[in-house]
């Protein structure tokens, strides 16, 4: 996960500062010095380091501080009050126009996820209720078109395309239909090059005069590092750009860029991509990944995944069958799809406060969920109903189908009978509500502590 070094670092030396009473400016310069060492191998800017570390350090001097009870609270909360000042402060939004459509040009070096991120955008714009429209724009790149399609078609957006035209003529024609048709929003899906090129800034330039774009969004890929403050600089000193998309957030990166961007270009991160999935975007809240950074966790961040999977109408349904002990495998796997909507199990414990940064990939088997499905889908219609029908034979030739042993099929039989059993213990007075509430830590937080045994994670 981005950030876990500097996470690690900043933990030890706020360890460190709480072992005193009180603190003195040597402490503090101490104390700074290491956060300054930390920072610069996270891979932010030197610059941008130098001015953070001696910001922090005069508030961190003061006599309000010093003379605190508790002094090492203080430097944390100023550290954390500087970071999102470093960050933007507050999450930047769209710029949407009185009249219809915004026009959106998403733009930035091959590679970095544009394609997939213009359509994780136009997904995220369908959510809000909006009618985004794709244009291919990417006449140069082999199948970048096709590629456009297949993302346009999973995240239900149509693709505005006109092969192998110029992509300013493209871009304007897309213009016209949009506005014909009734889409709210144009997404310009433009081309990208290895590296920055005198001829794809002219293209770029030409296709931001031909449409006067609403939004510039420069997708910038965070596993580059300090590359990727470079690159948004540049693009911002040619195309004026409104925003960053950082992609790769969820990857082993060191997370300067995030640090850096704001400082370098004076122009904010809107999007953050956190996965591979097209749900797998999400606003940057620079108060948020402060919190993420100091090991605070994101509290809602993850309620508001857990809002955007939990079907209430669904939940309902299933808290009758829990009360009437009519829930099967079948609702089981509906409540393992919910859980995965929200993300992987790792990026979600990680948003909880005390485990934030503790929690590493490593840690979380994430094929458990996956290989707990190929078991239930592996039943007959009538097994899935009805577990209690499956014997030693059935039990052997689900593992085969499944490609699991024997003995995961007993776990999991054996779980859910648990379940069940402690279901009809909680279905007396307040039955409705035991069960709503079992559905909400299924669903909700996605695994561990609504079943007995860690069952929410994949058994």
């Amino acid at each position: 996960m981005a950030f876990e070094g500097l996470s690690e670092k900043l933990g030890k030396v706020f360890k460190n500062l709480k072992g005193y009473g009180k603190l003195n400016e040597k402490t503090v310069n101490e104390a700074m010095r290491e956060v300054k060492m930390a920072l610069l191998e996270a891979d932010v800017s030197y610059k941008v380091v130098k001015k953070f570390v001696a910001d922090v350090s005069e508030r961190a001097v003061g006599s309000a501080v010093m003379e605190s009870l508790t002094p090492a609270q203080q430097v944390i909360d100023i550290v954390h009050e500087e970071l999102c000042k470093l960050m933007g402060g507050t999450n930047a939004r769209l710029d949407f126009p009185s009249k219809p459509p915004c026009v959106i040009m998403m733009c930035g070096l091959q590679g970095a996820g544009k394609t997939t991120h213009a359509a994780k955008l136009a997904k995220y714009l369908k959510a809000q209720s909006r009618r985004p429209l794709l244009v291919a724009c990417d006449i140069y790149r082999p199948a970048a078109i096709d590629q456009l399609k297949v993302v346009g078609e999973k995240a239900g957006a149509r693709v505005f395309e006109m092969g192998q035209e110029n992509p300013v003529k493209i871009a304007r024609e897309s213009i016209k239909f949009a506005k014909d048709n009734g889409y709210d929003v144009v997404i310009l899906d433009t081309a990208g090059r290895l590296h920055i090129d005198e001829q794809l800034m002219n293209e770029l330039k030409e296709i931001k005069a031909e449409t006067v774009p609403n939004e510039i969004l420069l997708v910038v890929d965070s596993m580059t590092g300090q590359d990727a403050v470079n690159v948004a600089k540049t693009f911002n000193e040619t195309l004026e750009i409104t925003g960053v998309v950082l992609t790769k957030l969820d990857g082993d990166t060191r997370g300067g860029a995030a640090l850096s961007v704001l400082a370098v270009t004076g122009k904010p991160i809107k999007f953050a991509g956190t996965g591979e999935k097209l749900d797998d975007l999400e606003l940057f809240h620079p108060d948020r990944m402060a919190n993420r950074i100091l090991g605070m966790g994101d509290v809602l961040s993850l309620i508001e995944k857990a809002k955007e999977s939990y079907d209430e109408k669904e939940a309902e349904k299933l808290a009758k069958k829990l009360q009437s002990s009519k829930f099967d495998m079948n609702d089981l796997l509906a409540q393992f799809e919910q859980i995965e909507k929200m993300g992987s199990m790792t990026s979600l414990l990680n948003m909880i406060p005390g485990l934030s940064g503790k929690i590493k990939e490593e840690d979380i088997d994430e094929r458990k969920m996956p290989r707990t499905k190929a078991i239930i889908y592996s039943m007959t219609p009538k097994e899935r109903e009805r577990p209690s029908l499956i014997d030693a034979k059935r039990k052997r030739r689900i593992a085969a189908g499944s490609g699991t042993k024997v003995e995961d099929v007993n776990n999991l039989l054996k779980q859910f009978d648990m379940m069940q059993k402690m279901m009809k213990q909680m279905n007396g007075k307040g039955g409705k509500r035991n069960a709503m509430k079992m559905l909400r830590s299924m669903g909700g937080m996605g695994g561990g502590g609504g079943f007995p045994g860690g069952f929410g994670g994949g058994f």
